[in-house]
């Protein structure tokens, strides 16, 4: 397996011999395409490009990326947006540096053996929830349509659900949480058809929250060579996604020989490629703030209570990623 490091630490950069800059990237879940664009620009060099030493840090269910970079174990991470501006309230200073995802992957997923055509029909049904900050876009959506979820007859039961699709294959739930490159294949895979199933994307809902974006703690800013730093690192990795959205069944693979577990195939990483590439692709790397007030809206207008006391990433964004895309 290719060691998930960028370049030997014996190499030193081509100019006068200095020391490769080290970064550490704890993601947000397991080696999978969806953070194939980091893969791809620590395989084709690009981070060496930048004069920098790249460890990619897979997570996992147990692993939370704030808590993380809180104890110093990485330099930066990537998250969901409503999982950062929760953790900014709570006082941890994150800023966002980049975001590479455009658009969300998010949607609930349905047996259409439940007679479930539009939203209205939720009323009655039980729904799969993902919990640790991505309720808030449901709670948003269910707020939106006027649906209680107090599990009335007209209203939802909200089932706390896993990271996996068992509550929709064993009809625990008419509708669960699924992503448009992971889970839902999860279902596909297991044997139900797509003319079985009905999805509501939360995009097309007008309640998506902006995920996997990158994140740094603010006051490092503050150091202008860290900044610099991040400004290498963001160009370093917008070119790895570029690459991993032209070639995306490369991406695939190379996501592959970066999975040290072996649980995943090539079969779901290129489909998942693919997937993640629809998402990525309208993106430069800059933080559109439309998007991140959409975001805020989403998070209030479901009962959460974030105070934003201010935007916790904008100029940051915006000055590094225009930076780095000089």
């Amino acid at each position: 397996m290719k060691k998930l490091m960028l370049g030997a630490a014996a190499l030193a950069l081509m100019a006068g011999g200095a020391q490769a800059e080290s970064v550490k990237l704890q993601l947000k879940w397991v080696t999978q395409a969806q953070f194939a664009g980091y893969y791809v620009a620590a395989e084709k060099g690009y981070y060496e490009e930048e004069g920098l030493e790249v460890e990619i840090l897979p997570g996992g269910p147990d692993i939370a990326p704030e808590q993380v970079i809180a104890g110093g174990g990485a330099d930066v991470i990537v998250d969901w947006m409503p999982a950062a501006l929760a953790a900014r309230e709570k006082g941890l200073p994150l800023v966002n540096i980049a975001q590479p995802f455009k658009h969300s992957g998010m949607m609930l997923t349905c047996l259409a053996e439940n007679g479930i055509t539009s939203p209205e029909d939720f009323k009655g049904k039980t729904l799969g929830v993902w919990f640790f900050g991505n309720e808030y876009p449901f709670l948003s959506w269910m707020s939106k349509l006027g649906i209680p979820t107090d599990g009335s007859d007209e209203g939802v039961t909200v089932l706390k659900q896993g990271f996996n699709v068992d509550p929709l294959l064993q009809k625990q739930a008419a509708c669960i949480s699924t992503m448009t490159y992971n889970e839902y294949w999860q279902v596909i895979d297991a044997g139900i058809s797509a003319d079985d199933l009905v999805t509501f994307k939360y995009e097309d809902e007008g309640v998506a929250t902006l995920e996997d974006g990158l994140y740094v703690m603010e006051d490092r800013l503050e150091d202008p060579a860290f900044k610099e730093t991040m400004v290498k690192f963001v160009r370093a990795s917008m070119k790895g996604w570029k690459d991993a959205e032209a070639n995306p069944d490369e991406a695939a693979m190379i996501v592959l020989d970066n999975d040290e577990t072996g649980a995943q195939t090539e079969k779901h990483q290129k489909r998942m490629m693919g997937e993640v590439a629809k998402l990525t692709a309208d993106s430069n790397g800059a933080l559109d703030v439309a998007d991140y007030e959409r975001t805020v809206a989403t998070l209030l207008g479901g009962g959460s209570d974030p105070v934003i006391t201010q935007e916790p990433s904008g100029a940051y964004t915006l000055e590094i990623t225009d930076a780095a895309l000089q």
